[in-house]
């Protein structure tokens, strides 16, 4: 491994990998040979989110109503771990790629040089260490690191998309980013919440005045609080000044989300009962008594269906206030709202994920990782994913401390959003 000094040092002499292909496009140029992509992965069974990913440069997807074949072929991969039900061998004999034993090896090819132009690497899922946070320590970092260190030797630096946020530790997260910075390494992460569908097809006007933001959403922390701060931060970004970055994070849990809905108040410890309401009203999954249609629950139901309750409040730098709520048992998809300055209703949508195997939401993001791969630069910035990792174990870690609110000067993440919206619309 390389030292930090060295691992943050300049590429003397690299440059990054020739572009050809301006756009990713519905149907691929047969005029042009296909880039090369290298797959760095912890493992790959149905359904992780190799199966999800990789995948899509095996087989295409859909775009707009014609089917994808997208402008890169995977020729390599390292897989970490092999469980039982492992596919990563059944799809290299069906496919004709070869998987190697080190990631170095996978990026040349086996040879002595770097020998693709592209780097997905799939930090997620298979057994790894948890610690006391309650965080798996997945080697997204390390798979990094590993990339990187071919590039430092080999003189030439080629686009990486990492997958879901960039570490659980946010010195490491923070690291992955100036290195990429440093060495002018094309760089795209993060969670296919921010590019799926939505219902309706809406985005946060850009450069509009927001007071406070929601997400309603399903899972556990240390993973799906990470999808939800996503859908929140894709959003949030697109205020008047831009993203300003994060002044402090509270997590709670059980009776405490109860009372904190109750109060209403941000200012005395609360959340919008109207946000709260406008998400669960766009959801598809609310759930309903037995043999009753779609109705709005009584706050005796929701205590009674969701046994472990979760939120995220904090505020960013320029008073914007956020909660993102962890509501198992009462919903079962994304949901998001908005308090805009000017507006009486709040603005609102689903963020819509089609069930398995149909999952179009990993195709909407893959789409936008090979628009990086062919052009060599990202179609929104790292910071988003940057903030969101750390908003994740800022969380966990207030968590772990009886909910004690954490001041999170380090989360001075400034950037501005593209006003071109990146989600799906068709």
């Amino acid at each position: 491994m390389l030292g930090r000094r060295r691992f943050l040092g300049a590429l003397a002499g690299a440059t990054a990998a020739p572009l050809t292909s301006p756009v990713v496009r519905t149907r691929a140029a047969t005029s042009k040979p296909k880039r090369r992509l290298a797959v760095v992965t912890t493992e790959w069974r149905y359904p992780s989110h190799a199966w999800h990913m990789a995948e899509r440069f095996l087989a295409g997807y859909p775009v707009q109503g014609q089917w994808h074949e997208p402008g890169l072929e995977l020729v390599s991969a390292y897989v970490d771990q092999r469980p039982a039900n492992d596919l990563s061998r059944q799809r290299a004999a069906k496919f004709g790629f070869q998987i190697y034993p080190s990631i170095a090896q996978a990026l040349r090819c086996g040879g002595d040089r770097l020998a693709v132009d592209a780097v997905l690497i799939i930090g997620e899922h298979g057994q790894y260490p948890r610690n006391d946070l309650g965080q798996t320590q997945y080697p997204r970092y390390e798979f990094f690191r590993e990339v990187v260190e071919v590039f430092q030797k080999d003189g030439r630096v080629l686009p990486i998309f990492n997958d879901k946020h960039l570490s659980w530790k946010w010195d490491w997260a923070q690291e992955m980013v100036d290195t990429a910075r440093t060495m002018k390494i094309p760089f795209l992460a993060g969670s296919s919440l921010p590019v799926t569908w939505r219902m309706p097809a809406i985005d946060l006007p850009y450069g509009a005045s927001v007071d406070e933001v929601m997400c309603v959403a399903i899972g556990g922390i240390d993973s799906y609080d990470f999808h939800a701060l996503e859908t929140i931060q894709c959003m949030a970004e697109r205020r008047s000044g831009g993203e300003t970055g994060v002044a402090w994070v509270e997590a709670i849990r059980d009776d405490q989300v109860w009372k904190a809905l109750d109060l209403g108040k941000w200012e005395d410890g609360g959340f919008s009962q109207q946000l709260f309401k406008s998400c669960l009203c766009r959801s598809q999954t609310l759930t309903q008594e037995d043999k009753t249609n779609h109705r709005y629950p009584t706050m005796a139901q929701i205590r009674e269906w969701v046994k472990k309750p979760i939120a995220y409040r904090f505020q960013y730098n320029d008073g914007l206030k956020a909660t993102m709520l962890l509501l198992n048992g009462l919903v079962n998809d994304f949901t998001f709202a908005a308090q805009l300055t000017d507006q009486a209703k709040p603005l609102s949508t689903l963020f819509y994920l089609p069930p398995i195997p149909n999952v179009v939401y990993s195709a909407a993001l893959m789409s936008k990782a090979e628009e990086m791969f062919l052009t060599g630069k990202a179609p929104y910035p790292i910071e988003r994913t940057l903030l969101t990792s750390g908003l994740v174990e800022a969380g966990v870690r207030s968590l772990a401390n009886n909910s004690q609110r954490l001041d999170t000067p380090y989360l001075n993440v400034n950037y501005q959003a593209p006003r071109r919206s990146q989600f799906w619309h068709n």
